[in-house]
Order: C-alpha cells, then sequence, then structure tokens
C-alpha cells in the first residue's frame, strides 16, 4: 500500500531502526510487477528478539502508528524493569495484551514466563532432512473474552473497527450459552500472538506470523521472474 514510500514513515523509521528485508515466501515478477506471496513488518531488538510485528500489507498512518507504539512501550517498559531482564519482557508482553483490549475489546492474559525448551535428543521435536528444525507453531494465549469494563457500545464500536481492518476474520470466545463469535484482524492476532511470545528470536516467530497469520508457505525458492535478463530478447538476442 506504499507505506515506504511515505516520507514520515521513512523518516520516523530512520531515526530510530535500522532497516534490512529478507525473502521468505514465493512470488513472482511480471513486468516489473509483484505477483503473489505478502509482507510482514518486524520491529526487533538488536539481538534480534521480536518486540512488534505487523502483517500485512497498510498504508503509511498505520504503518508508522505501529512504529510509534513500539517505540513508546520501549521507553515505558525500559524505565518500569529498571534493567531487569525478566520485567522488561513481561512488560512488552503485557502491553501487547492491553494494546490488543484496547483497539478491540478482547482480553488476553498476557504469558510472562517461558516454559522450558524441548531439547534436540527428545522424540517429539521433528527436524528436516537438513537436520535444520522447522519453524514451530507458537500458541497463542486464548481469549478470555470481552473487557467487561466496556458498555456494549464501546465493544460493538471496536469490534466494527476490528473487522474492517486488513485480514478480517471472526473467532469464538468464551463457553456454553456466554459463547461470543468476536471480530479480529491480522493485528489483533499478532498482538495475541507477542502477549505469549514478544522478545522472541525473530527465526521462532516469522513461520507463526507468515503461515497461521498470513495464511502463506515459508519458502526458499528464488523469485521467479518473467524476464530475469531484459537485455535480451526470448531467441537470445540482444534487445536495445
Amino acid at each position: 500500500m506504499g507505506a515506504l514510500t511515505d516520507p514520515k514513515v521513512g523518516e520516523f523509521i530512520n531515526a530510530n531502526f535500522v532497516a534490512s528485508f529478507q525473502k521468505v515466501g514465493t512470488f513472482k515478477i511480471v513486468g516489473g510487477n509483484k505477483q503473489g506471496g505478502n509482507v510482514a513488518s518486524y520491529f526487533l531488538a538488536p539481538d534480534g528478539r521480536v518486540l512488534h510485528a505487523v502483517a500485512g500489507p497498510v498504508d503509511g498512518p498505520t504503518l508508522l502508528r505501529e512504529a510509534r507504539w513500539v517505540v513508546d512501550t520501549l521507553k515505558a517498559a525500559n524505565k518500569a524493569s529498571g534493567g531487569d531482564g525478566a520485567k522488561f519482557k513481561a512488560a512488552f508482553r503485557t502491553a501487547h495484551a492491553d494494546k490488543l483490549r484496547a483497539e478491540t475489546g478482547l482480553q488476553v492474559e498476557a504469558i510472562t514466563w517461558d516454559a522450558a525448551e524441548p531439547s534436540d535428543k527428545d522424540t517429539l521435536s521433528y527436524k528436516d532432512p537438513t537436520g535444520r528444525p522447522l519453524a514451530p507453531k507458537l500458541p497463542p494465549p486464548p481469549i478470555d473474552g470481552p473487557d467487561v469494563g466496556l458498555s456494549d457500545k464501546e465493544f460493538n464500536d471496536r469490534q466494527t473497527k476490528a473487522n474492517a481492518a486488513p485480514g478480517g476474520r471472526y473467532v469464538e470466545c468464551g463457553v456454553g450459552l456466554k459463547k461470543k463469535r468476536v471480530a479480529v484482524n491480522n493485528q489483533a492476532v499478532v498482538d495475541q500472538l507477542l502477549a505469549a511470545h514478544a522478545l522472541t528470536r525473530i527465526e521462532k516467530v516469522y513461520g507463526t506470523v507468515f503461515e497461521n497469520v498470513l495464511g502463506e508457505k515459508v519458502s526458499t525458492k528464488p523469485v521467479d521472474v518473467d524476464t530475469p535478463f531484459p537485455w535480451v530478447d526470448r531467441a537470445g538476442n540482444k534487445v536495445r
């Protein structure tokens, strides 16, 4: 949606982040235009741990808002943690849960601790033929339900906004007669995920975002270009 061509976005990103990119999906270039595939933006700590993510293409104001949220939350978490890494992680995951509630009216309980990782020798740890572990599917914390502090109108207004955003879909939360069908979007799913997994290294997060949020397949195939050598025609003759 042209977010990276927005001068305000570029100015803020350049002032606060070091930008890079990597291809993880498959797409085709036809006539100089990209066809297929998808995109996700990640905001990382210097050591590669994920602070935040934006799943799918968004416009300039949206990407700028999310980038500013990262910077503001980083400052607040630094101050609240007093240099304690565990407290910093807990603060960031709680911030994602708070963001989800503020934007959609949905509640999740932030998971502020990490379970021990399985050993490479664990029989349940599958590896591909190269011996490299596959990107795991990270479980998000369950949606507890709507924020009971919101009026029906406030909740419905947030739901309408959430359903209109990219990736709009519905999920069910609650049990029995109290079960409720609620709207979530790509950003809501990412915030739900990071309420349990923020400050996890990107190699353990990107697969879940790309495959389970965006519905794309991770691929190492090279980009398919219809005219990879534009200076020659299909017969091998030079083109002026």
